[in-house]
């Protein structure tokens, strides 16, 4: 029944009741957003080393094999001009693996690449190898990984990012997640994270101008 004053059943209300409580909801969520946001830049500011799984994040997961059993992977360019950058403007990288391949070797020797780690499941003896190494503390060090394996260090470095395809389980505990999947640029976005949040993204793109 209408009501007689002309002011409308809660009926009629309930549209933009829903429609205020869902734009609240939508700011709430970009404030948060943002707030997480700021807060893997500041962790990405003071890295001095950068780690990457490789299956997964600098290949898409595939894994191909050749007649003679050779196992054949498939890299990005764009995720290698990435890493080139790091190490441009002051960031050591580093690669540590649970499998063992020959294409990642030569492809972490066409990259500079120094330190790598094949064949390592448990990575905790690597990264804390590593870290003693280079004289660095946990928080200077980034990780990037995308399945369980890669939790122990998604854990303790300073700043942790993953694939957009990772179990929850990473995705929850990661400082950023890449919006381009693994093999595809995921590494060049990480990448181009960490040198925006140390100032360097702008020197970076300018010395292509010169």
């Amino acid at each position: 029944m209408n009501d007689p004053l002309g002011r409308g059943s809660p009926d009629d209300a309930s549209p933009h009741a829903s429609l205020d409580s869902a734009l609240k909801r939508e700011n709430a969520d970009d404030a948060l957003k943002r707030e997480s946001l700021d807060r893997a830049l500041t962790r990405a500011k003071g890295l001095k080393l950068m780690i990457f799984d490789v299956d997964g994040v600098m290949t898409d997961g595939t894994l191909y094999y050749s007649e003679r059993g050779e196992e054949l992977k498939a890299f990005n360019s764009h995720d290698g001009h990435g890493i080139k950058m790091l190490k441009q403007y002051g960031v050591e990288v580093a690669l540590i693996t649970a499998r063992t391949s020959r294409a990642v070797e030569l492809r972490a020797a066409n990259l500079g690449i120094a330190h790598l780690y094949q064949g390592v499941e448990d990575k905790r003896g690597a990264y804390a190898a590593l870290l003693a190494q280079l004289g660095l503390a946990a928080e200077q060090s980034g990780y990037m990984g995308d399945d369980l394996l890669d939790l122990p260090l998604i854990t303790r470095c300073g700043f942790a990012a993953t694939v957009p395809t990772a179990p929850q389980a990473l995705k929850s505990r990661a400082h950023y997640v890449a919006r381009t999947l693994g093999g595809h640029g995921a590494v060049r976005e990480v990448c181009e994270f960490i040198l925006r949040a140390q100032g360097a993204l702008e020197r970076a793109i300018s010395a292509h101008l010169q």
